[in-house]
């Protein structure tokens, strides 16, 4: 069984955790409770293609910016997903800020970017044109809900795909 590590990068309080809770136990907590520093969680995935990959998840503190302890977590990553809140536009260019220095620490690497809170798109502020604009420079995307569990397992899935080269 192949083991990858994988972070999960972006904003304080877009769901980081909450995506991770519903991938590893199918729970779901309204409390925001903040990550100090990382959380692992590990989840052994099989793949469409009939490989097993073991996920072994860091939940890395949110933060906009790169810090010199979140940096040394990215370290061994195979790849990770940038989570953004579709209802707060910050959180999208903090992505982008984010995605760039995880990039230059690390180096290219596959990600997926999980627009999350699909729930609650009728409060989106993050426009389709931004969405287009990024899907060119070949970022992989994908509309979540931690809360509803939508796309979440599909998420962890095609990151496996990206990973494991099928």
């Amino acid at each position: 069984m192949v083991q990858k590590k994988i972070c999960m990068i972006g904003d304080f309080s877009v769901g980081k955790t909450c995506t991770v809770g519903r991938f590893i136990r199918q729970t779901f907590s309204d409390k925001y409770l903040t990550t100090v520093g990382v959380k692992i969680d590990t989840k052994v995935v099989q793949l469409p293609s009939g490989d097993e990959v073991k996920f072994i998840l860091w939940d890395i503190a949110g933060n906009d910016a790169l810090t010199t302890a979140s940096a040394s977590y990215l370290r061994g990553a195979a790849g990770y997903l940038l989570v953004v809140d579709g209802t707060r536009r910050p959180t999208w260019e903090s992505a982008k800020k984010l995605q760039a220095a995880v990039t230059q620490q690390i180096g290219e690497k596959p990600f997926l970017v999980l627009l999350n809170k699909a729930d609650l798109t009728e409060q989106w502020e993050i426009k389709q044109a931004d969405v287009d604009e990024q899907l060119k420079q070949g970022w992989k995307m994908l509309k979540t809900s931690a809360k509803t569990g939508e796309n979440v397992e599909q998420a962890f899935a095609i990151l496996g795909r990206l990973l494991v080269g099928k």
